[in-house]
């Protein structure tokens, strides 16, 4: 069975019979926390024929020296009459500094596609679809300015996916400053994720100070203040629980103890009834 892809783009090109440009851009979009784009040469590349398309990493110029992406990827230009005509590719690279781009020189004849009734011009546009599967990432993701490491892409786009405003005020420069600020907070998220039983209140205490910290730095952090705070009334009440327990353990321990000794004095009682009961017998008389 084929292993999905991560991500599925479509591309719409408008007009496509009548553009000028010797290539054009898709829309960037972001795939596991890297951003993407695909290149199309509508008139053919170095004046071949057919339509040119490749997939290129987005803004690699801004990422850290040593960077390269693994990725299995396949191209698609849609035929709008019917998909089972469409023509596709598929290519699997690494993509770094040099090549920053992969694809196919040759995707699709451009007689092909301006043929009459092909189905791949429909009102003037032509359909593209890139599917992307990221195998590996080598060097940091840029993630909204932010240099990170690929196991940190996920729960730091996660994050500004739920709250987009928290770096909105962050006007640090230094790349390596804007690491260890980042790093400091998934820090402080990742101690909040245990069970406040098992959160020490110093670390709490601490979590508070690194809050402080990562807010005169710029960041809007008001969600996870709440958070700490939240979790600081767990702790709170979960103490108070704790006595209580032991005081209601002490008192049931004493009242069982209590119930214990009035169980034997009632079965004391129960025998001494039952004697005062029994018939006196003719011998117990002439004793």
């Amino acid at each position: 069975m084929e292993k999905k892809f991560d991500k599925k783009f479509t591309w719409v090109i408008k007009d496509f019979s009548s553009l000028k440009s010797v290539n054009i851009l898709s829309d960037i979009f972001v795939v596991r926390g890297c951003k993407w784009q695909l290149n199309a040469y509508p008139k053919g590349n170095k004046g071949h024929n057919f339509l040119s398309l490749f997939l290129e990493v987005a803004g690699y110029e801004s990422l850290p020296s040593g960077w390269r992406r693994h990725v299995r990827f396949r191209l698609i230009v849609v035929n709008q009459r019917s998909e089972t005509l469409s023509r596709q590719n598929e290519g699997q690279n690494w993509f770094e500094e040099k090549p920053n781009g992969w694809g196919f020189a040759s995707m699709l004849s451009l007689d092909e596609i301006n043929a009459k009734d092909s189905g791949f011009l429909v009102n003037g546009e032509l359909k593209i679809v890139a599917e992307i599967e990221l195998l590996e990432v080598i060097g940091k993701v840029d993630v909204n300015g932010f240099h990170l490491l690929s196991s940190q892409v996920e729960s730091v786009s996660r994050m500004f996916e739920k709250h987009p405003e928290t770096a909105s005020e962050v006007h640090l420069k230094n790349p390596n400053l804007r690491t260890g600020y980042m790093s400091l907070l998934l820090s402080l998220i990742d101690t909040l994720c245990q069970s406040p039983h098992k959160l020490p209140k110093d670390d709490l205490d601490e979590a508070y100070y690194a809050l402080e910290s990562l807010t005169d730095a710029g960041f809007k952090l008001d969600w996870l203040e709440k958070k700490i705070s939240h979790v600081l009334e767990r702790k709170e009440k979960e103490k108070d629980g704790e006595i209580r327990k032991k005081a209601i353990e002490r008192e049931l321990k004493d009242l069982k103890e209590k119930c214990s000794d009035l169980e034997a004095q009632l079965e004391k009682e129960k025998s001494e009834a039952l004697a005062a009961k029994t018939t006196i017998l003719f011998d117990d008389v002439i004793q």
